[in-house]
């Protein structure tokens, strides 16, 4: 079977990363989201299983039967080999994305050689759009509705 793994720390995750999700499900059999185990992003909001469950609230809104969702807690090559995936799509935005995704890649090409990793890039209107934005203007208590997915933006609003 076709598998890709997307991973990540989705906290929380946003429209952006959704996008990526739906793109990625039509170009492979089988997606597994691999959500990080923790998050070492200053001000996390959501516990792993709480970042999973809305991932996977919004994967079976939108219909997406070959997206599963799945804890990461090991070196993201192993996950890869555990899971049969020979491909990592990573989203990158902005040329600093692409600093810091290229030296993963690269990485984890030393670890795994027979796994690629596949850059995407969200949808233009998404572009600007960042998890660490949407902490802050949760902070504040901004309106965070134009960034998130109905899933995450009950749980904020809650």
């Amino acid at each position: 079977m076709n598998t890709a793994v997307y991973p990540g720390t989705f906290d929380p995750m946003t429209k952006g990363h959704f996008d990526l999700i739906v793109r990625s499900a039509r170009l492979y059999e089988r997606l597994v989201v691999a959500v990080a185990a923790t998050s070492s992003k200053e001000g996390a909001m959501f516990p792993a299983d709480e970042r999973m469950a809305m991932i996977r609230e919004d994967v079976e809104r939108a219909g997406l039967a070959n997206v599963e969702v799945k804890l990461l807690d090991t070196l993201l090559v192993d996950f890869c080999r555990r899971e049969g995936a020979r491909v990592v799509i990573r989203g990158v935005r902005v040329y600093s994305d692409f600093e810091y995704e290229f030296q993963m890649a690269l990485t984890n090409r030393r670890l795994a050689p027979e796994i690629e990793t596949l850059f995407m890039m969200p949808s233009e209107n998404l572009a600007y759009v960042t998890a660490s934005t949407v902490r802050e203007i949760t902070r504040y208590g901004g309106d965070t509705a134009p960034f998130v997915t109905e899933a995450v933006q009950r749980r904020l609003r809650g």
